[in-house]
């Protein structure tokens, strides 16, 4: 599973911004997620900026003063202008800007790019700064992606606000904040596998509070403690949470803690998206091996190396025996 984070979206642009032109007058984004990446090329060249249907009504946006010293003015001639979107896969939405700004009128010198591309090279575009191959998610979009119905996924910190110490009380407060906590990342799609650290004495609380937003979902996986004093004493949060993900069908994970987010994709042996740090989890080289030995038992030992050599590699299969016979 490859992840990109807006982070790595500016890293990209920055690193590919001598593929473009120097005398470019205009940086055009094709909304939504292309204004994005718009933003950040406008703003590295000191370029104006405009959306897709701005551009094509002659539209321009404003900017600030200290912006504006020393940015190139767009001509009233043939202009060099760079139409540029997040990502491009089958290149439909590329096909459909190019469509529109011809049947516009427009006659300038238009270069269509993409930060990310699933090939190298794209017919659509001219350029594409980075491939990113499937499957692949994005900060922006993963709350709209088909991969959700296939996940396993996290609530406080993730579908709501994480309660602050003084509603945490196990108590009224607690009870309050489950009823009227608010929506963190809104979730466009029908969700897999809720699986959450609240306890479940408080079921009925959540899947009311889950069908006052709207939320679609196969399951709800509740911890089966008497009481966050025991939840805390036993300390299980994130290997309740691993050891269901590592006996699921399901593809990913989608975590508040990146503590919890190591823990779990160590146990599981499978990629977890970790939100407060916006990267991708990967189980360590030690855990994936014993998680492929022991992920099925019916298994021959003689399969299950071929399992681990396929995952691994023979010369990381070999060095972990190594370290671990002593």
């Amino acid at each position: 599973m490859n992840y990109r984070s807006i982070a790595d979206m500016n890293a990209a642009i920055l690193h590919g911004m001598h593929h473009l032109p120097a005398d470019l007058e205009l940086v055009v984004g094709i909304p939504r997620s292309g204004m994005i990446a718009a933003q950040f090329v406008a703003l590295l060249g000191n370029i104006q900026l405009s959306d897709l249907d701005s551009y094509i009504a002659g539209r321009i946006y404003t900017s600030g003063v200290t912006k504006s010293e020393g940015m190139r003015p767009v001509s009233d001639q043939r202009r060099k202008v760079l139409v540029i979107d997040d990502s491009i896969n089958g290149g439909t939405a590329m096909t459909d800007a190019r469509a529109r700004i011809a049947d516009a009128g427009i006659d300038d010198n238009l270069i269509f790019a993409a930060v990310y591309g699933s090939k190298p090279d794209h017919p659509q575009a001219d350029i594409v700064f980075e491939t990113v191959s499937w499957p692949r998610l994005f900060q922006w979009n993963f709350m709209h992606h088909k991969f959700l119905a296939k996940s396993c996924i996290d609530i406080d910190g993730v579908l709501c606000h994480d309660p602050t110490n003084d509603q945490n009380d196990d108590g009224a407060v607690y009870t309050e904040f489950l009823g009227a906590a608010r929506p963190l990342y809104r979730m466009s799609r029908p969700l897999g596998t809720l699986v959450t650290s609240r306890l479940e004495k408080y079921r009925p609380q959540t899947e009311a509070w889950l069908k006052a937003q709207g939320l679609v979902y196969d399951k709800l996986v509740m911890l089966d403690l008497p009481s966050k004093a025991e939840r805390q004493r036993l300390g299980v949060h994130g290997s309740f949470k691993g050891k269901f993900y590592r006996d699921d069908p399901a593809i990913l994970f989608i975590e508040s803690e990146n503590r919890q987010a190591v823990r779990i994709a160590d146990i599981a042996g499978k990629p977890v998206l970790c939100l407060e740090t916006h990267q991708m989890i990967y189980p360590s080289a030690k855990s994936a091996e014993g998680q492929h030995l022991r992920s099925e038992p019916r298994l021959s030992r003689r399969m299950a190396k071929k399992v681990a050599y396929a995952v691994l590699g023979r010369d990381r299969v070999a060095a972990i025996k190594r370290r671990l016979l002593g």
